[in-house]
């Protein structure tokens, strides 16, 4: 549902769907929750699937009760203004404390921060500094930041709102490539005076879409080890408003993607909501277009498929979506039907060339993309895998057609725009001898160049993926979100946030009404990343873990950090161990997101152990890990999101010491070790 001319955000305090605030709920993905977006696949739930295997494992059965939870009340660490990083005062000792965590950023855990606590909590012997907020200047010329001066043109030189996926791209020992996208805006936040979205001005709204996209600014290494942003060539931005895409692949060109401003049907302008993304091994940054449906007003009479399978038409009624189409008229489905098939794909830019036209790949579907994350597999191919993030969506992969040379020398953007696009289905393993979980197999969606799904084209498989999905009995998953191969061992991880709306019961997680998630491992056959078999098991079924449900991989649940609704995972490029941060924690747990670190071998493996804590109303976005350097990135979005927050009467101060600013800032934060 969208909010009436009459009505504003206000009123809904109290509402919640899932593990989401009201306002999280509408300003992120556009009330989706409030819709059902389920595929029509006849597959089985992942929550059958996992019962039948660990019922058979009983691996859950017999855990009970566990010590009681680590005492909260943690001591945090806050910069002033622009003013040096400190160590301060640490975050207090959590559960199982004692050193954690891989060479270079060693760390005792903290213990679990209430929601209520408005500041960033860090380990001792960290210190912490934000690197670029909102409204940041980005392109040179661009001016200061000003809170009652905003417009569009300023916005399209300035760091967006909302960052959400984060690249630090070395260039040398002291300089660096700061890549960053930005997902969606709160303008309850952001506009002084906000009643309702209705009531915003055409300005505001053309502010609200440059504010989307991504960013990249160059930084230099400061005395004090910290990272500075400096004015330089690279710096850029990619907008919802004014950005030229260039839509490569099987669909560009097509019927399903030709506008009246393009009729070629292939150059979009803009890209939205962007979610996690990844590195490519040439050096270029992938982005997901996640609830893109969102910002077009819908009609029952318009395109059927779209209304079937996203949120634009609600009980027969038309959905004004976020009012863009006041300020832009390809917003409008009655009057633009095929401009939001051009939203919901992969896109890629290249930060390291200022001139370069960034990409929308469509060989690798279109979806809610939480991201993508590539490898080069054994053969020489690209693979890029891929979550749906809505409940019971599905996760894919793609394997490009041609192969990079041998080393993984000549890999290009190119690779991208011809291949194989598959879909997941997870099966029991039945036999109680192996150590996994279940099995699987790698559904195509797209093979050597044509559709696989009976009854779709190739252009519609790829335009309209959700629909192929299903109909080839792909299993509906608890919102699949960031999805990473470790690039040691190429075993695949897959962050599944949660899914209240399951009512299926079962001893283990998923479990009915899933409200804290888990963490899959998968494990290609025979380590061909481009074959179609896989096996696949838990490595956390997520919650407070004196819930006996809760599951670590066998490691002692008193030893643990809670944590619930996984949402990004990170590896080093070098040392082992799995990050993960968190989108939700404040509504299941009580307690601020966080980053955690787990360890995935030996007699750790499963220890989740909490780094930091994000301050109030905020989620854990990024995150970036540079154990050489004994530093951690991550961005902090959303902070002092809540039902009643307004500008002048915010909910948080991040990344001030107090509200003399008026409002919170969502920004890029740099954990630095500082101590011994």
């Amino acid at each position: 549902m969208s909010l009436s001319p009459t009505r504003a955000l206000l009123p809904m305090a109290g509402h919640t769907r899932g593990t989401r605030s009201a306002a999280t709920c509408h300003f992120k993905c556009g009330d989706a929750c409030l819709t059902d977006e389920r595929s029509a696949s006849a597959s089985p739930s992942f929550a059958s699937v996992v019962e039948a295997s660990l019922s058979r494992r009983n691996l859950l059965l017999g855990l009970g009760a566990v010590a009681a939870a680590a005492g909260t009340g943690a001591l945090t660490v806050q910069p002033a203004e622009a003013t040096p990083a400190t160590p301060g005062k640490p975050g207090a000792p959590g559960r199982g404390a004692g050193a954690v965590g891989p060479k270079g950023l060693a760390f005792a855990p903290i213990a679990p921060v209430p929601s209520t606590t408005d500041q960033l909590t860090v380990p001792a012997g960290y210190a912490w500094k934000p690197l670029i907020s909102w409204g940041d200047p980005v392109v040179q010329g661009a001016p200061p930041f000003d809170l009652d001066r905003q417009s569009a043109e300023a916005q399209e030189k300035q760091f967006g709102y909302n960052c959400d996926y984060l690249a630090i791209l070395p260039q040398g020992r002291h300089k660096a490539l700061l890549v960053s996208n930005h997902e969606y805006t709160n303008e309850n936040l952001m506009v002084p005076g906000f009643t309702t979205e209705a009531a915003l001005t055409v300005e505001q709204l053309r502010t609200s879409i440059a504010a989307h996209g991504l960013s990249v600014v160059q930084l230099r290494r400061g005395k004090d080890g910290f990272w500075e942003v400096e004015p330089s060539k690279y710096g850029r931005r990619f907008t919802g408003l004014s950005t030229r895409f260039e839509l490569r692949g099987p669909v560009a060109g097509t019927d399903l993607v030709k506008t009246a401003k393009d009729p070629g049907g292939r150059t979009v302008i803009g890209t939205l909501n962007n979610c996690a993304g990844g590195t490519t091994p040439w050096g270029t940054v992938l982005s997901g277009e996640e609830n893109f449906d969102q910002y077009f007003r819908g009609h029952p009479q318009g395109d059927q498929r779209n209304q079937k399978t996203y949120s634009l038409v609600k009980d027969g009624k038309p959905s004004e979506g976020r009012y863009w189409h006041k300020a832009d008229a390809r917003f409008d489905t009655a009057r633009e039907p095929h401009e939001i098939n051009r939203f919901g794909w992969i896109v890629e830019v290249d930060p390291r060339d200022p001139r370069s036209t960034p990409v929308k790949h469509t060989a690798l579907g279109r979806f809610k993309h939480e991201g993508a994350t590539t490898l080069v597999a054994t053969k020489g191919n690209v693979v890029a895998y891929m979550g749906d993030d809505s409940r019971g969506q599905h996760l894919y992969k793609f394997v490009s057609r041609e192969r990079v040379g041998k080393g993984g020398k000549g890999g290009r953007s190119e690779l991208l725009d011809a291949g194989d696009l598959y879909v997941a289905k997870f099966e029991a393993d039945g036999d109680p001898a192996t150590d996994r979980d279940g099995t699987g197999t790698w559904i195509p969606l797209t093979k050597d160049g044509k559709s696989a799904v009976p009854g779709m084209s190739h252009e519609e498989v790829l335009v309209f993926t959700r629909d192929a999905a299903a109909k080839v009995g792909a299993t509906p998953m608890d919102r699949p979100e960031d999805v990473e191969p470790d690039p040691r061992t190429g075993y695949v991880y897959v962050a599944c946030t949660n899914n209240t709306d399951r009512t299926s019961p079962a001893p283990a997680n998923p479990r009915a009404k899933n409200k804290d998630g888990h963490v899959i491992e998968l494990r290609e056959a025979g380590g061909d990343a481009t074959g179609t078999r896989f096996d696949w098991s838990l490595l956390l079924v997520c919650g407070d873990p004196e819930d006996p449900s809760t599951y670590f991989s066998g490691f002692p649940a008193e030893k643990v950090s809670p944590i619930s609704c996984p949402d990004n995972v990170a590896f080093d490029k070098d040392q082992p161990g799995l990050w993960i941060s968190t989108d939700g924690a404040p509504s299941t747990l009580k307690l601020n997101d966080a980053l955690h670190f787990v360890p995935l071998t030996g007699a750790d493996r499963g220890r989740v152990s909490q780094f930091l804590a994000v301050p109030t109303g905020a989620e854990t976005c990024g995150p970036w890990i540079d154990a050489a350097d004994g530093s951690v990135f991550v961005n902090v979005q959303h902070p002092g999101e809540t039902d009643t927050a307004r500008v002048d009467a915010p909910a948080s101060a991040f990344p001030y010491t107090d509200a003399s600013k008026r409002t919170p800032r969502p920004s890029t934060v740099q954990v630095r070790r500082t101590g011994k």
